[in-house]
């Protein structure tokens, strides 16, 4: 099988992916590497994607460590011709910061992220599922299934993933998760990265929600939850009952940040007694922003460039600097 690597970069970005890509090797598969240079992601994915050759495009971030296993553990997968799109973990390195390995617990909790705990560790085995534990930043799909549904659309980013990922699923086609086929993501650097990349997580769920008109529940809780810590001031000092659902977050709060705290046997973790509140505040004001306004992408008209790389062309600079290549 072909592997088309696929990554988005601003203009002269740096390309962190291309130290990992460097150092592939394989019996059973040949790749290239694309690189797409613009400020609309998503249309430079799917821009990317027309120019790809290879079979399976395997979408990346610009900091996205890949290794052989996790590509045995896609093409595995892939042998079965009725997988579309196969996805895995984004793990934490180890050599990240106390406060991004923080960040990186409070992504793989139940608490923290639901079910889409997956994306940030290995959960079980594998097996079909949704576009809840996918994540952009590991995921491969079948290049021609990707063209015939249109791809990415581009007036979402972030969520344009979860977009195709659930038309997809509504038109029959197979999504798998394998928790070894993992790539390693260092997590921000400072708590207001953090809040920001949550908030803007929340505005793209918003933003999806506008375009595709697929209402869920689950989805909302943490707008539902912004919502109510609004009203609450609304309501009578008396009035206990309003009160029961913030006094059972506050000690589930408490005991899951403990619980991870022993587990990791570092006091350090109960801090995210402190995080899971500002995760779920800032993901609920992210929706209602996406909701009401949504977001603003630049315009069509921007210039994409690409450039497409081989085993044994690709010799890149620490700082990347695309040759112009009209898309």
């Amino acid at each position: 099988m072909n592997i088309s690597f696929i990554i988005p970069v601003k203009p002269d970005g740096y390309v962190k992916a291309i130290e990992s890509i460097k150092s592939l090797a394989g019996k059973d598969f040949t790749w290239e590497l694309l690189i797409a240079s613009g400020s609309q992601p998503s249309r430079q994915r799917n821009i990317a994607a027309v120019k790809a050759s290879g079979e399976i495009l395997y979408f990346l971030d610009d900091d996205s460590m890949v290794c052989n296993s996790s590509i045995e553990a896609c093409l595995e997968a892939m042998r079965d011709s009725m997988v579309t799109v196969i996805g895995g973990p984004s793990l934490t390195p180890s050599a990240d910061s106390s406060l991004q390995r923080l960040f990186g617990a409070a992504l793989g909790s139940l608490f923290g992220a639901g079910k889409s705990r997956s994306r940030y560790r290995p959960v079980g085995r594998l097996r079909e599922t949704s576009e809840k534990e996918l994540i952009l930043c590991n995921l491969a799909i079948r290049r021609d299934i990707f063209l015939s549904s249109g791809g990415f659309d581009e007036r979402l980013y972030p969520n344009e993933e979860n977009e195709l990922l659930d038309r997809l699923a509504m038109l029959g086609h197979k999504l798998i998760y394998n928790p070894r086929m993992i790539v390693e993501r260092s997590q921000r650097a400072s708590l207001w990265q953090f809040c920001r990349q949550f908030f803007r997580y929340g505005r793209g769920r918003g933003e999806q929600t506008r375009i595709s008109k697929n209402l869920s529940f689950t989805k909302f809780i943490p707008l539902f939850f912004v919502t109510y810590l609004l009203l609450l001031p609304l309501f009578p000092t008396g009035t206990v009952f309003i009160k029961i659902p913030l006094f059972f977050y506050i000690l589930t709060d408490a005991l899951v940040a403990a619980k991870i705290a022993a587990k990791e046997k570092n006091i350090l973790y109960f801090l995210l007694f402190l995080i899971f509140p500002l995760m779920h505040c800032s993901n609920g004001v992210g929706l209602l922003s996406g909701i009401i306004k949504g977001g603003s992408l630049e315009p069509e008209s921007q210039e994409i460039t690409v450039k497409c790389y081989g085993p044994e062309t690709l010799s890149l600079p620490t700082r990347y600097n695309i040759d112009k290549e009209a898309a």
